[in-house]
């Protein structure tokens, strides 16, 4: 299962240089002009888990495999680009793309990041009433005949238009149950946001005026804020992993910015993970919030959700007080979970399925 977060915001702002930071790598050029980044650049990013390290020793594991975030850095955004402005028309494409979207704001100097991101935040709402008023058009004729789904399509694309004409996100007026319903409205302001300050290296840590204006919005809005440097981010990347606890404490610092960016899209797009851990390897995974056992085990192969009988199941903070599996079945902290099992946080798990 991937889950993606498209990097967006105003030309010159620092997307690229975050992007080529956080997945370390300089496969996003970089440059001081207008639409630099034309084509959107993917780079996946290992999630770091002290916990997977704990697996695989007591697992004595021959391999670690961490679970990864997806991030795409998508073309700069212009005033107008909802009427096709710039490059606005491959924008709003790629973006409909993405599960969450990472709104990075500047923060130096005289540049407001309230404004750029209003500026952001309206461009997809035009787009979004632009797309609303479209689908209307093909609706009204067959809800004036009694068509049902016409009928429930417009109900509730109402209260959801209302709110972008009165300058508000789709996501405030998703009417409740209808989440999914919304979704395949394919709407920009339903997708969840997260508020990425690109500051300077003297605020990395504790940010400044400007950025606690851009986490009061967050709050407010109900999404996410994070504060990172990608200067900072650029000079841990081309370090060696054991030279980079040492730099950032030399700045204060307790984690890096893609720690931070990391713990927030999982938090943004409702994440959890969960763990696998055999002579082989110890492995992550990534899956839903809430999601049940059969489909957990689906994220590994189909064939494991099709086929699901049970799953065994050690808590995590088990796994390690007992040693491990038989530790854990010794004690007889191991469970054996069915089809209605909501897998939590940390499980390690062994599934047992027919092919």
């Amino acid at each position: 299962m991937g889950f993606n977060c498209g990097i967006v915001g105003l030309p010159n702002v620092g997307k690229s240089t975050l992007f080529n930071a956080l997945t370390q790598t300089a496969a996003a050029q970089a440059a001081n002009y207008p639409f630099c980044t034309i084509e959107p650049n993917v780079g996946r990013v290992a999630v770091p888990d002290p916990r997977l390290d704990t697996l695989t020793r007591i697992g004595k594991s021959q391999k670690t495999v961490p679970t990864s975030l997806e991030f795409v850095d998508i073309a700069g955004l212009v005033r107008g680009a909802s009427k096709g402005e710039g490059l606005g028309n491959q924008f709003l494409a790629n973006i409909r793309e993405v599960d969450a979207i990472v709104d990075v704001t500047h923060v130096e100097g005289s540049i407001d990041p309230i404004r750029d991101a209003d500026t952001v935040e309206t461009e997809l709402m035009l787009a979004d009433l632009d797309s609303l008023e479209k689908r209307a058009q093909g609706l009204v004729k067959r809800a004036r005949g009694g068509d049902k789904e016409a009928l429930a399509q417009m109900a509730l694309m109402e209260p959801i238009k209302a709110a972008l004409e009165a300058g508000r996100p789709a996501r405030t007026a998703v009417p409740a149950g209808e989440a999914e319903a919304a979704k395949r409205l394919q709407l920009l302001t339903t997708k969840p946001v997260l508020y990425v300050c690109n500051m300077e290296e003297v605020s990395a840590g504790a940010g400044n005026s400007q950025s606690a204006r851009v986490f009061a919005r967050a709050k407010a809005e109900g999404a996410q804020a994070v504060v990172v440097s990608a200067a900072i981010e650029a000079e841990i990347s081309q370090m060696p992993r054991a030279d980079r606890g040492e730099f950032l404490s030399s700045l204060g610092l307790e984690d890096s910015g893609l720690d931070r960016v990391i713990r927030a899209g999982y938090a943004l797009l409702g994440l959890i993970t969960y763990f696998t851990v055999g002579p082989k390897e110890a492995r992550a995974w990534t899956i839903l919030k809430g999601m049940k056992a059969p489909q957990a085990a689906g994220v590994i192969h189909g064939d494991f959700e099709r086929g699901f009988i049970a799953a065994e199941t050690i808590g995590y903070d088990d796994y390690v007080a007992l040693g491990g599996e038989q530790g854990a079945k010794e004690a007889g902290k191991m469970r054996v979970e069915g089809k209605e099992y909501v897998v939590r946080d940390g499980d390690v798990m062994l599934f047992r399925f027919n092919v």
